[in-house]
């Protein structure tokens, strides 16, 4: 069994709980700015000191509305500064937050509320009210709903001001390491989101341990970051986490259409970021410069981009002609995406799915490097992550300190340390089925390490196809370079015993105009009259035929359906981070699947179908 485990930097403190790292983080840099937030054309800083009060008057309105230590409390809302002031003030006030994602459905919100056991919940829209109050009669726990929206900060804050200091004191302290902290669900991707329950141990021991062998990271001179992934998925919340523990200055940007003007103002060191959001980044400069007729330009400083951190991973020198060529292009080109960027963002931690190779030596040639990690929300996030000083393209990094990562069986990954969840709530069956005999929790990935650690990522162990062939094909090995055409949204690999494999591809609606432009078509094509396109189809089949390449015939795409509508949340087809809901996919388009494979397909030695 092929097995790499690093020792915890930091020791384990049994006693802290996330409290601690604000109250630390006060006591060493008060007037160090911890958030900004918008404030006309810029942002207005807001010291350790400052949000630590803030979290206090807040708890203390916790506290006078009659949330009890250990009580669970709902939080519905988007990716803002009040989102981690309310979670710290939560955790001040003894409370448990439950993080529901602010695109849930109402059925979606009263399954997490009622499965929790959740007594208030905390909204910030009129519309997340509505959605509420959609099956507020089927929460018979629920006895108070507030709404940012309303004023809530101001009125909670008001409300406890008659709090003694002492009594918020005493319930800070109340949870030891092994408490639970937050109740996150699973995004359902398998079925029923399941609540994970993460102690106070795992954000703790996490958080420290990740700050040293991240330091080169969330300890340069001016170390920020602007977060506008949601917060209440666990990536984004240990990062939150790590910041305050580590001093990180933060902001926020729920919008993700005002991306870019918000890093151009706050100007980031550090950016955290799902795969998608960098192929966005990447598509999106290129047909720009195909519209503007430097198309050729972006694609061939493209390439020198990826040759050139190719070669400089692999220690090979650089050819004199490739440094020419990429110095023009770092002028034309590079430095013109590093300052659509912010023009101080150094690092880039990715993850949630694989990046791929290409984007990685891309962006690593802009002066980005990107620090692609693994991990679950039963693993508080990150279970292995590419380091600052240490770090291999294509590949999700070694293991952080205090954490065990090996492949047991099918090469199925297994993590345990101090990031591992405690359990499922209410749900011992799952966490029986979860854990080995020997405490390691199977993660349902499959993966594999190089010689050094370096983790790997080759798919989910339950969407293995088998054909009828016999052949086992990982569709994320297929389906991850395919979506990073400009017009591919999402794609979907099928042929579980069926002679060859096929795919389901949905186009994207934000870039399909542009590119649609761009090739001297009409820009207000439907996804309908597109997904008939004979220009589009010749599209698809190029990125189709690239994926090819990578693999084996036996394992390639034969044929493909580009389907007229797209594959979203509220469709039920995606999660609320983006990926997408396998087995309903298969289920609903199940009719075109067995359409594909009605009509045999012709090749140049056996007619199959």
């Amino acid at each position: 069994m092929v097995q790499f485990e690093v020792p915890a930097i930091v020791p384990a403190d049994p006693e802290a709980n996330v409290t601690d790292l604000l109250a630390q983080r006060v006591q060493k840099t008060p007037d160090l700015a911890l958030f900004s937030v918008p404030e006309g054309s810029g942002w207005r800083d807001i010291s350790a000191k400052d949000f630590e009060t803030a979290v206090i008057a807040l708890a203390k309105g916790f506290v006078a509305a009659g949330i009890q230590p250990g009580e669970k409390v709902g939080f519905l809302a988007s990716t803002t500064y009040e989102w981690t002031l309310i979670d710290f003030a939560l955790f001040y006030a003894g409370a448990v937050m439950v993080p529901i994602y602010e695109t849930s459905s109402p059925s979606q919100i009263q399954w997490i509320m009622e499965d929790s056991g959740a007594t208030a919940l905390i909204v910030e829209s009129p519309d997340h009210f509505a959605r509420v109050d959609e099956v507020r009669g089927d929460l018979p726990l629920l006895r108070e709903v507030w709404q940012l929206a309303l004023g809530a900060i101001d009125s909670f804050t008001a409300q406890g001001a008659s709090v003694e200091d002492a009594e918020i004191e005493r319930r800070r302290n109340l949870a030891r390491g092994e408490d639970i902290a937050t109740l996150i669900y699973t995004s359902g991707s398998m079925g029923r989101p399941k609540g994970c329950v993460l102690t106070h141990s795992n954000f703790v021991e996490l958080s420290r341990n990740s700050a040293k062998a991240l330091d080169a990271v969330v300890s340069m001179p001016g170390a920020s970051t602007l977060l506008f992934i949601t917060t209440a998925h666990v990536f984004a919340r240990f990062i939150s986490i790590l910041a305050v523990h580590s001093g990180v200055r933060t902001g926020h940007q729920p919008d993700t259409k005002n991306l870019l003007p918000a890093l151009g103002s706050f100007k980031p060191t550090f950016l955290l970021a799902v795969p998608r959001v960098f192929e966005k980044v990447y598509n999106s400069a290129e047909q720009k410069a195909e519209a503007g007729g430097k198309g050729k330009i972006f694609r061939a400083a493209a390439a020198v981009a990826v040759e050139h951190s190719r070669l400089k991973e692999e220690g090979q020198k650089i050819p004199f002609g490739t440094k020419l060529k990429f110095a023009l292009f770092d002028k034309l080109v590079y430095s013109k995406l590093r300052e659509a960027m912010g023009g101080n963002v150094a690092y880039a931690v990715s993850g949630s799915a694989p990046l791929g190779a290409r984007l990685g030596h891309f962006f690593h040639s802009l002066g980005v490097v990107i620090l692609e990690g693994y991990g679950l929300t039963e693993t508080t996030a990150p279970a292995t992550v590419n380091l600052a000083d240490k770090s291999k393209i294509g590949t999700v990094g070694p293991a952080l300190p205090g954490v065990g990562v090996r492949l047991g069986e099918d090469d199925e990954i297994e993590v345990r340390g101090i990031n591992v969840f405690k359990e499922y709530w209410n749900n011992p069956t799952a966490t029986a089925e979860s854990f080995n005999d020997d405490g390691w929790f199977r993660t349902g990935d499959i993966g594999s390490f190089d010689s050094e650690g370096f983790l790997t990522i080759t798919g989910r162990k339950k969407e293995i196809i088998v054909t009828a062939g016999g052949k086992n094909v990982a569709p994320a090995a297929l389906e991850d370079p395919i979506r990073g055409n400009p017009i591919i949204s999402q794609v979907v690999v099928v042929g579980d015993q069926k002679p060859f494999i096929a795919a389901l591809v949905t186009l994207d609606p934000e870039m399909l105009p542009t590119w649609l432009a761009n090739n001297g078509l009409d820009a207000k094509m439907s996804l309908e009259e597109a997904s008939r396109n004979a220009a589009v189809r010749d599209e698809v089949q190029r990125a189709v035929d690239r994926a090819n390449k990578s693999v084996s015939r036996a394992e390639s795409i034969r044929k493909f359906t580009i389907l007229p509508s797209e594959w979203t949340e509220d469709s039920g087809h995606l999660t609320p981070k983006m990926s997408i809901k396998r087995n309903i996919i298969l289920k609903d388009f199940a009719g075109k699947i067995s359409e594909i494979y009605d009509e045999p397909v012709h090749t140049t030695t056996t007619p199959l179908g």
